[in-house]
């Protein structure tokens, strides 16, 4: 029986299925970093935000606890926003013509809140609570990074299920005294562990499905 195809083509074939098989690696590779890059995550993001809010000046240069305008930080799954009463508790007094504050002034004339964009948005399948963290020794820092030399705000962490799992694994590296929960800049005082016992988290359980997915 004649020879259909050429000697040649085995060669050819083979190097079609190399190719297409490292074709498949490629594509494969990118959708990983893909999914896991800034351009996914929001990694450094900074949305436009009706008034130009900086937390550097608020926290870093006047000092203002988170609390004071996150008020249900402690308390609620959500941390909350300032209303305007909040803001203007203040600027009714100090720069009460600045123009980059005309929406403010606006929305107490009008009665109608601001509407500020959220920095840092999980999925609807992701269930977090604000209150579990910070009542169990988290710092606001540990999410939202040094938000006292941020200008404007940004999102300073993936916050994606490998980040938040790190966490969950080894939590007594994250964990801080109640009173330091708020501070910017803290430092590991090396007592994790005694942490770990005294808020009574078991490490056991942070890792099941149900903890964050309800």
């Amino acid at each position: 029986m004649p020879q259909i195809f050429h000697p040649r083509i085995n060669g050819l074939t083979r190097i079609l299925l190399v190719g297409g098989a490292l074709a498949l690696l490629a594509v494969a590779c990118v959708a990983y970093f893909l999914n896991r890059s800034p351009y996914l995550t929001g990694q450094g993001a900074v949305p436009e935000q009706p008034v130009p809010f900086s937390h550097e000046h608020h926290v870093g240069g006047l000092g203002i606890d988170c609390r004071y305008c996150h008020t249900a930080v402690d308390r609620s799954t959500f941390a909350g926003l300032p209303d305007t009463y909040t803001c203007m508790s203040c600027h009714s007094q100090l720069w009460t013509n600045a123009q980059m504050l005309a929406p403010v002034r606006e929305s107490l004339k009008q009665d109608r809140p601001l509407v500020w964009v959220r920095v840092h948005k999980l999925p609807d399948f992701v269930y977090f609570n604000h209150q579990a963290h910070v009542t169990r020794g988290i710092g606001c820092e540990s999410c939202h990074g040094r938000v006292d030399r941020m200008p404007l705000m940004r999102q300073a962490k993936p916050m994606t299920m490998q980040w938040c799992l790190d966490c969950h694994r080894h939590p007594a590296i994250a964990l801080r005294p109640k009173d330091r929960i708020t501070a910017m800049g803290y430092a590991p005082a090396g007592n994790g562990d005694a942490l770990l016992h005294q808020y009574r988290i078991h490490t056991d359980r942070m890792t099941e499905c149900v903890i964050c997915h309800r």
